[in-house]
């Protein structure tokens, strides 16, 4: 609501379709879902979301937007953040994921593994997860360029540093979501600790 004027706003409304759409997929999977399923989770009426989108296609599409957008907007670091400290950072939330007030990080990285799997059959969704991982990718391997730069790192290919960690936080949540191993993130926190971001300092 607006504080203003006490309306809905288009980003409100957007807001009560985005969560309503992702309680309905948690429900019932992506096969089975139907637009009407989305209206019976919100209090406003069904076509609000036939007003703002063409279809359950054009709503999935703006829906794996909004999820993606929740994980790349909530990392914040300050200038004075070390290039280790903004790594772990980076990987605590891709690993462990923000707070919210409902549904917890792995609700909701279960509805995004599933829309990951068919992505495979769609060029459009495939494309979103694609620029997703590359800005992911981007995102570490900036961090370690900047950490050579410094002269806290010895001098790697960042580009391939940041493609593996990226692939080992992917392989963890997988791991967690479809054979339920609860401590996959764990481990592999520790193991990209051990193995790999202790490898980028420097010998002594």
């Amino acid at each position: 609501m607006s504080e203003s004027d006490g309306q809905t706003t288009p980003q409100d409304t957007r807001e009560v379709i985005m969560e309503a759409t992702f309680r309905a997929l948690s429900k019932h999977g992506y096969k089975d879902l139907r637009v009407r399923d989305i209206g019976e989770e919100m209090d406003m009426s069904r076509q609000v979301i036939h007003y703002h989108f063409d279809g359950k296609y054009d709503l999935i599409s703006s829906f794996l937007e909004y999820i993606i957008d929740q994980y790349e907007g909530s990392v914040e670091v300050d200038d004075e953040t070390d290039p280790r400290a903004e790594l772990d950072v980076r990987i605590d939330r891709c690993l462990f994921g923000p707070e919210f007030d409902d549904f917890s990080h792995w609700d909701r990285m279960k509805v995004y593994h599933e829309l990951y799997a068919y992505a495979q059959n769609d060029d459009e969704h495939r494309a979103l997860f694609n620029e997703h991982y590359d800005r992911l990718r981007e995102s570490i391997a900036t961090v370690i360029e900047d950490g050579i730069e410094q002269g806290a790192f010895r001098d790697v290919d960042a580009e391939l540093m940041g493609q593996l960690i990226t692939d080992v936080i992917h392989a963890a949540r997988g791991r967690r979501i479809a054979l339920g191993h609860e401590d996959a993130p764990d481990e592999a926190k520790r193991a990209v600790n051990d193995f790999i971001l202790d490898s980028l300092y420097p010998p002594q």
